[in-house]
């Protein structure tokens, strides 16, 4: 097992809608952070500022992770602390993380994840679905593979838990239906959290039906009942 005397990187979960939702610990963190890792500096930079946190912060997103690890990790070895945060929910979780924290690993850098806000859990409790045994799928392949992981989960008995896009829910909906049987049960969270939250619960034939009539909007977590 490692051991580590110190920790250089902090994973900080942020509010996925209501900013009450934050830690305490969490605002310890980002205020004694030497720099705050951000996937988008301006949605982050609305969230310190709400908080009164004046801290260096820096951009961290897919697109400049793998050339920026490295520099990171020089910088942790001059002894800074990193806090790093994305635009909502826990970092890693279908968002930029991993990377960093498997390289800081490998480097011997101490790690801490703390607990907070993620999508993932408010949306499988409120399904009213088996939540003993889950598995999360994240999003969808939008085009290349797609049918091939719909096809793989066919035998799943766990209940499952997708992330989804507004603009792909339809799709997504008819596909499982067509995969699974339209019977199958499910449930279409979206905005969690927040002033107009949604779960509306039923098979994934009579979801596709209501949302052919309902406008779509905002964040959706799709949670699926497993195979009997």
């Amino acid at each position: 097992m490692d051991e580590v005397s110190s920790i250089s990187l902090y994973l900080v979960p942020t509010p996925i809608g209501n900013l009450k939702d934050i830690t305490l610990r969490a605002l310890d963190v980002l205020k004694e952070a030497d720099v705050i890792l951000a996937e988008d500096t301006r949605t982050s930079g609305k969230l310190l500022k709400h908080f009164d946190i004046r801290r260096p912060l820096e951009s961290y997103h897919i697109h400049n992770e793998h050339k920026n690890v490295s520099r990171i990790l020089d910088r942790m070895s001059d002894g800074m602390v990193f806090a790093l945060v994305t635009d909502a929910g826990t970092p890693g979780i279908s968002d930029p993380g991993f990377l960093l924290v498997r390289e800081s690993i490998a480097a011997g850098f101490g790690i801490c994840s703390l607990p907070g806000a993620t999508a993932i859990i408010p949306a499988l409790v409120n399904s009213g679905l088996p939540n003993d045994r889950f598995v999360f799928e994240g999003f969808l392949p939008h085009k290349k593979g797609r049918k091939t992981r719909i096809e793989s989960l066919i035998s799943e008995s766990r209940t499952m838990v997708f992330y989804e896009s507004p603009y792909r829910l339809l799709k997504t909906l008819q596909q499982l239906s067509e995969a699974f049987g339209p019977e199958r049960q499910a449930c279409v969270s979206r905005e969690i959290t927040k002033l107009h939250e949604e779960n509306v619960r039923g098979s994934l034939i009579e979801l596709l039906n209501y949302y052919q009539e309902h406008t779509l909007k905002g964040e959706i977590v799709l949670t699926v009942a497993g195979k009997e």
